[in-house]
């Protein structure tokens, strides 16, 4: 089959060849960041239903939830970038094979990167520290849904921000193997959306209950 001159074929054989024969399974780094890739929305989504079932981390705080968010901030943000280096050290371990023509291999993973670092960023600035690291579950929840740049051109500008970096930084050091990482990634974060919006609505249907019960008593 073709498009206009185009073996789609033989692309898809070609784009194969380049993620699958350009990436090292016997590679512990791999199979690090791997695992870090997975373990930090894991983590956090259990350690979060714990703290709004048995306020575990507030308690350890003398009762203060602001403190006790602040301080899951700080562990969720520390894994980040824990991960982001595992990230790196597994791509420098990979086979390096040009991804993107020459004159676009600079260019178009550093745009990429701006774009993603911006959604990462302006979601972070909308939803203040407390709704980035999940302060509702804290009991600290937002007087409204957010609805401005970024989230009134993405559902979850954090997560696909965040997707766009991995892959911006595969094509910046040329790694194919990074591109099946962030298609990794991008999987993970679909996985834990499922588990955490649903859980997320709970929390502000229950508070809209509430406030509706003590309005007509």
């Amino acid at each position: 089959m073709s498009v206009k001159g185009i073996d789609a074929q033989e692309v898809l054989l070609q784009l194969k060849s380049l993620l699958f024969d350009n990436i090292d399974l016997e590679k512990k780094s791999l199979l690090l960041s791997v695992a870090s890739i997975a373990f930090n929305p894991t983590a956090w989504n259990i350690v979060a239903r714990n703290e709004y079932t048995n306020k575990t981390i507030t308690r350890a705080f003398g009762g203060n939830a602001k403190y006790g968010c602040y301080f899951l901030a700080l562990m969720i943000f520390s894994f980040g970038m824990l991960r982001d280096h595992l990230y790196q050290q597994a791509l420098l371990e990979q086979p390096k094979q040009a991804i993107l023509p020459a004159e676009y291999a600079t260019i178009v993973p550093a745009a990429l990167f701006g774009l993603g670092q911006l959604f990462v960023v302006t979601s972070t600035w909308q939803l203040g520290v407390t709704g980035t690291f999940l302060g509702d579950y804290f009991g600290i929840l937002m007087d409204a849904r957010v609805e401005g740049f970024p989230f009134n051109v993405l559902r979850d500008p954090m997560y696909v921000g965040s997707t766009m970096c991995f892959i911006a930084t595969a094509l910046w050091y040329e790694r194919p193997a990074g591109l099946l990482i962030s298609l990794y990634v991008y999987i993970v974060y679909l996985i834990a959306l499922r588990f955490e919006g649903p859980w997320t609505d709970m929390i502000y249907s229950k508070r809209a209950a509430e406030q509706k019960k003590a309005k007509s008593s």
